[in-house]
């Protein structure tokens, strides 16, 4: 009997930020720019619902069936930093799938500044803001802003309309990262989709080559839920962070 074929290990990057960022509509862009050269699959986060699954699937940026919802039914960061089960099952399922995948894209269900991926999960990870949070929101820092692999100040076209000033919100989140990378960014904007696109190759060439080692962005802090229970993740954090669930 001849011996089952191991699915190829396809990129596996993380999309996280807070709530209403534009991490869906960033994944959207993402596939559009890339589906005619790469083999793209999805991988959504919601608490109770797929709504971000089935926005996704009414874009018609993909496949409809190389969009997959994980329903975590609990607090969104455990899902993608202590108990990655669901979502490694998940990604492992698409890869069989739809073998070879060349990038799976694993969106966050909507959190805080604390969010971050376990590397057991993804490979290299992205961290959303975006203009209408606040210009001062990026020197807040936490390890999503100040160690994820590329953080994305997104709906950089809204800026006139919120009074937020992007030259200072990007050099305010270079200085937070200490020079890592950082893209301000609108899906209605050429330039950046390109900027964006090309880090995503850059970073599939990284992986395909072995010249990338998923890095761990540190812990998140401990946070409180509306029911007023405490979380915790990596227990070594000193500076709690608190917020609720709508």
């Amino acid at each position: 009997m001849p011996d089952p074929v191991t699915p190829t290990r396809s990129l596996r990057l993380g999309v996280a930020g807070p709530v209403g960022t534009g991490k869906s509509s960033l994944i959207a862009t993402v596939c559009r720019a890339l589906a005619g050269e790469l083999r793209l699959g999805v991988i959504t986060n919601d608490i109770y619902t797929d709504e971000d699954a089935r926005f996704l699937r009414s874009a018609g940026v993909l496949d409809p069936e190389r969009i997959r919802a994980v329903e975590t039914g609990a607090c969104p960061h455990t899902a993608i930093r202590d108990d990655v089960t669901a979502n490694l099952a998940a990604v492992e399922q698409l890869e069989a799938d739809f073998d070879p995948l060349d990038v799976v894209l694993v969106e966050s269900g909507g959190d805080n500044l604390t969010a971050t991926f376990s590397p057991a999960l993804v490979d290299a990870q992205l961290f959303v803001l975006d203009v209408a949070g606040g210009g001062d929101v990026a020197r807040k820092g936490g390890p999503g802003i100040g160690r994820a692999d590329l953080l994305v100040v997104n709906k950089i076209d809204l800026a006139p309309y919120v009074g937020v000033d992007v030259e200072q919100m990007v050099a305010d989140a270079l200085e937070a990262r200490e020079g890592r990378p950082v893209l301000a960014l609108s899906r209605s904007d050429e330039a950046s989709v390109q900027e964006l696109r090309a880090w995503v190759l850059a970073m599939l060439a990284g992986h395909r080559e072995g010249t990338h080692e998923p890095q761990d962005p540190g812990p998140m802090a401990p946070h409180f839920h509306a029911d007023g229970e405490e979380h915790t993740h990596d227990h070594d954090h000193e500076h709690p962070h608190e917020h609720s669930h709508a």
